[in-house]
């Protein structure tokens, strides 16, 4: 029975609607059901967010990129290790090694030995891979272009000023400059000689 009351109202709806145009005859409630849903939408941009967020950090960064992070995540440690200096009421020792471009930060002990931090922070690679320390100017040695330079932090932070010059394998440079006992690390795009 019910088939047989569709069949009729069908027929009857096609008579009524001869002659009229295409868009007349689709029914209100399907005529929309050819697109996307909102939700389709949501989850297909999700997805490419979540792709975004998974290959953007392996794509290689450029050697200016790499020279500005470093030379931010130097003035970031030295800041830190500053800090931790005067709160802990603690001395210790960054380490500059111009032949191999690394930093290492060794806390002195009661005996006045050094012994390694484990602290994560001070631990992690400062210069990122391709970059070199140029120089380091403190007022107690100078300019120094080679070897190691050994800077101390005693409990009222950074004990002396302090010019680091790094460089990446082009023409870049950074220039970070630290200032004693206030914390202050300033970080400049070029190579700027120390002013006494």
């Amino acid at each position: 029975m019910r088939n047989k009351e569709r069949e009729e109202r069908f027929e009857e709806k096609g008579k009524r609607n001869e002659g009229k145009t295409l868009a007349s005859n689709l029914d209100p409630r399907t005529c929309f059901s050819a697109g996307f849903t909102l939700i389709e939408l949501m989850v297909v941009i999700a997805i490419l967010s979540l792709v975004v967020l998974m290959v953007l950090p392996r794509l290689p960064s450029t050697e200016s990129g790499k020279l500005r992070d470093s030379a931010r995540t130097l003035a970031s440690t030295i800041r830190y290790l500053s800090d931790q200096a005067v709160t802990t009421k603690s001395s210790y020792r960054m380490h500059l090694n111009l032949a191999d471009s690394t930093i290492t930060v060794k806390k002195l002990t009661d005996s006045g030995d050094e012994a390694a931090t484990d602290d994560t922070f001070l631990t992690k690679r400062i210069i990122a891979e391709g970059i070199t320390i140029e120089d380091v100017t403190i007022p107690r040695l100078g300019k120094v272009a080679d070897g190691e330079v050994v800077v101390a932090f005693g409990p009222s932070g950074l004990s002396e000023f302090m010019v680091v010059h790094l460089k990446d394998a082009g023409s870049g440079h950074y220039t970070i400059t630290a200032y004693p006992n206030n914390g202050k690390v300033k970080v400049e795009e070029g190579y700027r000689e120390m002013q006494t």
